[in-house]
């Protein structure tokens, strides 16, 4: 009886567990709301950007810092590539240790069999490293969703902000967060990627696994 009782009871926990996950949190749905509002502007061409307002003098020069290299044509650092976000590495960064580092060039399926080592308690960023070619980028967006056993444990949407065409690699760094810590924290994570922006494309979307532990070599 005692067995059938505790199988019960946790049964009906972890039912009830998963019901809460389904109910909205007060940022979830202020989130929801700034969304459903927000307009995001047309989309222009650098061509476009740079003819509009050009009689204002001080405007032009300041579009020109901006758009940098992107001002004498189109920036084409992969040409065979029609993306204008090629989105290449998640990067794990803590203080005093190396960096981890995420292939995302590759195939993403075998991202999931990766797991990222963080030990509990310790403060940690995520650093996105991208190119941004052809066109320039308005609201790029990084949104992170973490789950545990199946169940969400945690979302995160960080604004990015807008990019032009650049040659070289350019990175958004997250700011600090600390990882879980206790017992009951330890364990494996899964976490669903999204790079996207303001017009809701979708960059590039991926899978991959940390798992909190007490010490880094446990």
């Amino acid at each position: 009886m005692i067995i059938k009782i505790e199988l019960f009871t946790h049964c009906y926990n972890k039912m009830t567990d998963i019901e809460k996950s389904d109910i909205p949190t007060p940022e979830e749905e202020v989130e929801h709301e700034l969304n459903a509002r927000y307009k995001p502007p047309p989309e222009k061409t650098i061509e476009e950007i740079i003819a509009a307002d050009e009689d204002d003098e001080s405007l032009r020069k300041y579009k020109e810092a901006l758009l940098g290299e992107a001002k004498e044509g189109k920036i084409l650092v992969e040409p065979d590539d029609p993306r204008k976000v090629l989105v290449k590495k998640l990067v794990l960064c803590v203080p005093d240790r190396d960096d981890v580092e995420l292939d995302l060039t590759g195939d993403l399926d075998k991202l999931k069999k990766q797991v990222f080592i963080i030990k509990e308690g310790v403060s940690y960023r995520i650093r996105i490293d991208f190119i941004v070619q052809r066109e320039i980028v308005h609201g790029l967006k990084y949104v992170q969703k973490t789950y545990r056993l199946g169940v969400p444990v945690d979302k995160m949407t960080h604004m990015v902000g807008s990019y032009a065409p650049k040659m070289e690699i350019q990175s958004y760094t997250t700011p600090s967060e600390d990882a879980p810590s206790g017992l009951m924290a330890r364990g494996s994570y899964t976490v669903h990627s999204l790079f996207t922006d303001d017009d809701k494309h979708e960059h590039l979307k991926w899978e991959w696994t940390f798992e909190i532990k007490k010490d880094w070599k446990d």
